[in-house]
């Protein structure tokens, strides 16, 4: 059985498009090779091709020609609509992370020990973090684009509030794992004075200990995204 070749796929999407499912549709070479980006030569081989082989079948008139949809044809272009929404609907696992332990500027343990945020991971998350975050530092470009799909996924949602001075911003979690071992949760911040090329981690303990690390160190982080 002949498959369906990658070349032909736009040549008969623009005839769906105009109707040859079930009708036959009277176009020109040239208004199809305009249409797909293709040179009028490259138009009338297409033809050719999707008629040999049973993708189409076309009536020739003079300069027009009149074209429908076979079965075969039809079927296969739903197989592929089929492969290509699964395609677009997969979502990875998870999200692995690598990057480096680094110093923060020490206003973590200040945020995260205020009573606006802490009962609400206690409720949330189930646990008030140990003070201060974990400043990871992004350095590669492939990883700090991974990380920017989650900034458009709601995760946890500690809501902002205020405690009559000021207001704090929410804070999104996501589960996550140091180094394949260590429970964490990866926070992103409404307002923060990092750039995308360090993320936050909070604990229960402290994760320097527990997961045995130091500044310097070389990490990874593996993020759920179907929690």
């Amino acid at each position: 059985m002949t498959e369906l070749k990658i070349q032909h796929i736009l040549t008969l999407s623009y005839l769906l498009s105009k109707g040859a499912k079930h009708n036959y549709v009277t176009i020109t070479t040239t208004s199809l090779g305009k249409s797909i980006k293709k040179s009028q030569q490259a138009a009338s081989k297409h033809l050719l091709e999707l008629e040999q082989n049973h993708f189409i079948e076309r009536i020739i008139n003079g300069r027009k020609i009149s074209i429908k949809l076979t079965n075969k044809g039809f079927s296969e272009m739903i197989k592929l609509s089929t492969i290509l929404q699964k395609s677009l609907d997969s979502f990875p696992s998870h999200v692995q992370i690598k990057g480096t332990l680094v110093s923060g500027m020490g206003e973590g343990a200040y945020y995260m020990g205020l009573k606006g945020y802490t009962k609400q991971f206690k409720s949330k998350i189930g646990y008030i973090p140990f003070p201060g975050t974990l400043n990871i530092r992004i350095d590669q470009k492939i990883h700090q684009e991974a990380i920017k799909q989650f900034a458009t996924l709601n995760g946890i949602k500690i809501k902002s509030f205020s405690d009559g001075k000021r207001t704090y911003g929410w804070v999104k979690c996501f589960p996550a794992k140091l180094n394949n071992s260590t429970n964490c949760t990866l926070i992103l911040l409404e307002r923060t004075h990092h750039d995308n090329s360090v993320i936050e981690l909070i604990s229960k303990s402290s994760l320097r200990k527990s997961a045995k690390i130091k500044e310097g160190s070389k990490v990874s982080i593996t993020i759920p995204v179907n929690f």
